[in-house]
């Protein structure tokens, strides 16, 4: 570990994307150097400029597939603490290339618990509520059984790559003692995720913008809830800290359900537009017999707990951000 005078040296994998790029911003508010290693499959190089701005010697940007710099220039490399975020996102790259989710999400994962487990190096993990399946019921917690549909669905071949890599994690926990945390994302949303991978709260404010009519899948029953990402960044950092974490599985979100169909609502009146709601199915959304859940709801009780953790962005606020920087882009 570093001296107490020293930089801590962080290593963000995935750290030119969405959530990644965000925790990138708050860490670098702190005494850290950052390694951002980034394949940019999904990441933009371009969500890291703010930073950079703000510290331009605090950071190092690696464009690189994972594994591969773990095995060649990043072997010598030497962090105090990591964050695993790199990961195959979004419902559509999910079901169109079930392949690179797979051998993306397994393997990346894989050859970073190896690295760590060398050097005994403190690391948080990325996961997800989808990991949870179908669900047997409404509100999820972390010892919760788990149901997938078959395997002739690759909607699922997401939750379950995910799920083993929740079991790598741990398993090199319980048996070497790796001091790993597991965070299972529900919905986080904000400035700089993209509706280009199936993300729906980006893609229906972008329809909102342009005037276009917003596709809502399915019959909009279905609700989830959708938590900020400038909320979630700050609570990683505690958690990867805190030892009561090591070794767990924590949800994090928020409990504030709302329906797609009401988001889509939602969206039109905070924006002002005047885009028509039209619901799609399924069939042509995504593919013939694809499922969704009806319900996907965190118990916090855990996160709360051990961190204290209390989201406080308005999901109005939210997409009036995401929007204002949707625009912005535009006008440059």
């Amino acid at each position: 570990m570093a001296d107490s005078g020293d930089r801590q040296r962080v290593l963000v994998t995935g750290g030119a994307g969405f959530i990644g790029s965000h925790l990138v911003d708050h860490l670098v508010n702190g005494n850290c150097h950052i390694t951002v290693v980034d394949d940019m499959s999904t990441g933009r190089e371009s969500n890291l400029d703010d930073a950079r701005k703000r510290a331009p010697d605090a950071i190092t940007v690696v464009h690189s597939d994972l594994a591969k710099w773990l095995e060649t220039d990043g072997e010598s490399a030497r962090f105090d603490q990591i964050y695993h975020l790199a990961a195959a996102v979004g419902v559509r790259l999910v079901v169109e290339d079930p392949v690179r989710t797979i051998e993306t999400n397994i393997n990346q994962t894989f050859a970073v618990l190896r690295f760590a487990e060398e050097h005994n190096t403190p690391l948080l993990l990325a996961s997800t509520s989808e990991v949870y399946g179908k669900g047997l019921k409404p509100t999820f917690s972390e010892e919760d059984d788990i149901v997938y549909g078959p395997t002739s669905r690759s909607r699922w071949s997401y939750a379950c790559s995910k799920a083993i890599d929740e079991y790598l994690a741990l398993a090199k926990f319980r048996g070497e003692g790796l001091p790993v945390t597991i965070a299972r994302f529900f919905n986080t949303v904000g400035p700089r995720q993209v509706g280009q991978y199936g993300m729906v709260l980006p893609r229906f404010i972008d329809r909102a913008l342009q005037g276009q009519p917003i596709e809502v899948y399915g019959t909009g029953k279905q609700s989830r809830c959708f938590c900020d990402v400038r909320d979630v960044v700050p609570a990683l950092p505690k958690m990867l800290t805190n030892t009561s974490c090591h070794g767990r599985i924590l949800n994090i979100g928020t409990t504030r359900q709302i329906s797609i169909a009401e988001l889509a609502e939602l969206v039109k009146e905070e924006l002002g537009s005047t885009s028509e709601i039209k619901l799609v199915p399924y069939e042509e959304a995504y593919t013939t017999g694809f499922e969704d859940l009806q319900v996907r709801v965190p118990d916090l009780a855990r996160i709360r707990e051990a961190i204290n953790f209390n989201p406080e962005i308005k999901l109005e606020q939210t997409i009036r951000d995401i929007a204002l920087t949707m625009t912005s882009k535009e006008v440059a």
